[in-house]
């Protein structure tokens, strides 16, 4: 049986509901972030990283929430994408990957999280956030799935994001027609209750309190370890 370490961050969201759309058998394992555990050292040997989500598949470890939904898609078989459609799918996949996962984070944690609300960081995300779900966005005008016609991982992978574009983007979330059109029918898949679910399985910390914000923003208390 897979491992799935977890919190209900958008990473692990989207692996949960891949784990739950193909259908394998999984123990989830929550990973609290807000008391740290992601940097204890038994968490560590799996994701030297120090952040979720992570799987164990028997002699496989994984780290990185898109490189594990398309091992998980490759070792089922399912939700790939058509051969002639895999290069332009990869290519999403890894856009969701490096822009609309960094650039919508990076956003919320300047507009939210950040102790001083520096002008120059929230605008500068905040462009490249709506950037990028635009360019998603216009995707989706063209065509009813990321990869094409058909439901694949790489739908998946955005989702995770994708139903959280209200609450990140506030206003500017109504004009992603598209987006939103893909996140309602992707979450009213019974997979996709399953894995918001997995939010009731543990209680998570919620606190955004001194010892949250050493184990979520080390940098912030790095001139007092040095």
């Amino acid at each position: 049986m897979i491992k799935f370490y977890y919190s209900t961050a958008p990473n692990p969201m989207k692996v949960a509901l891949c784990l739950e759309e193909m259908g394998l058998a999984y123990e989830p394992i929550p990973v609290d972030t807000r008391k740290g555990a992601q940097h204890k050292p038994e968490y560590l040997a799996i994701n030297p990283n120090a952040k979720v989500p992570s799987i164990v598949d028997g002699d496989v470890t994984m780290f990185d929430s898109n490189a594990i939904v398309l091992y998980l898609a490759e070792k089922t078989g399912k939700f790939l994408p058509k051969p002639a459609q895999r290069g332009p799918a990869l290519s999403w996949l890894m856009f969701v990957a490096s822009g609309i996962g960094p650039f919508t984070g990076q956003y919320v944690h300047f507009k939210n999280y950040a102790p001083e609300k520096i002008a120059y960081g929230i605008n500068r995300y905040e462009f490249e956030a709506l950037r990028h779900w635009n360019i998603v966005e216009a995707r989706l005008a063209k065509s009813k799935y990321m990869a094409g016609d058909t439901y694949t991982v790489v739908d998946m992978a955005l989702w995770g994001w994708a139903r959280l574009v209200p609450n990140i983007l506030g206003e500017h979330a109504a004009k992603l027609v598209n987006v939103k059109r893909l996140v309602d029918e992707i979450s009213a898949h019974p997979a996709a209750q399953k894995a918001i679910a997995l939010k009731d399985r543990y209680a998570f910390k919620t606190e955004n309190d001194e010892e949250a914000k050493r184990a979520m923003f080390p940098h912030m208390y790095r001139a007092q370890a040095t």
